[in-house]
């Protein structure tokens, strides 16, 4: 009888360690994002001259919400929350963006600190210097739930 207990004890200690592994998975996915390996180029240099682009961040949209650059241009972003909420414009891939935007939906309140993203209260600004070393189409998007979904969608074509 002992030894049932003990085995039933381990394997029920084994499994909520498991489930909690699993809960926490995701969170632990977004905190160590790849910094390495950022799908719409790498975070710029301070120091090099940048192009300056001016994006408001208002109730579900960009302005303005679509952007061109250059391959191995370095764009520096001021953005502006000019809303009555809290705003986040998040430069990812589509794909990337949907699958984080899963993982708010579960931590709304979730903070970024990451370069290539960033979270404004109503009335504040932030810069986020980004060179675009990669071509193609990206998206900045608020992953804030419901934002996205709402249309709070821009795009990056990088030619």
């Amino acid at each position: 009888m002992k030894n049932q207990l003990e085995t039933t004890m381990r394997t029920a200690i084994k499994l909520a360690f498991a489930l909690a592994a699993l809960s926490i998975a995701p969170v632990l996915a977004h905190e160590g994002h790849d910094h390495h390996g950022f799908s719409a180029g790498e975070p710029g240099d301070l120091k090099k001259p940048a192009r300056t682009i001016e994006i408001e961040l208002s109730e579900m949209s960009y302005e303005p919400s679509n952007i061109t650059v250059k391959r191995g241009e370095q764009i520096r972003f001021l953005l502006r929350n000019v809303g009555k909420e809290d705003h986040e414009f998040l430069l990812a891939t589509t794909r990337e963006n949907l699958a984080h935007a899963e993982v708010m939906r579960k931590h709304p309140h979730m903070e970024h600190d990451d370069p290539n993203g960033v979270r404004l209260a109503p009335d504040k600004s932030a810069e986020i210097v980004w060179k675009f070393t990669k071509s193609g189409t990206f998206e900045f998007s608020c992953l804030i739930p419901d934002h996205r979904d709402y249309g709070m969608v821009g795009h990056v074509t990088v030619k």
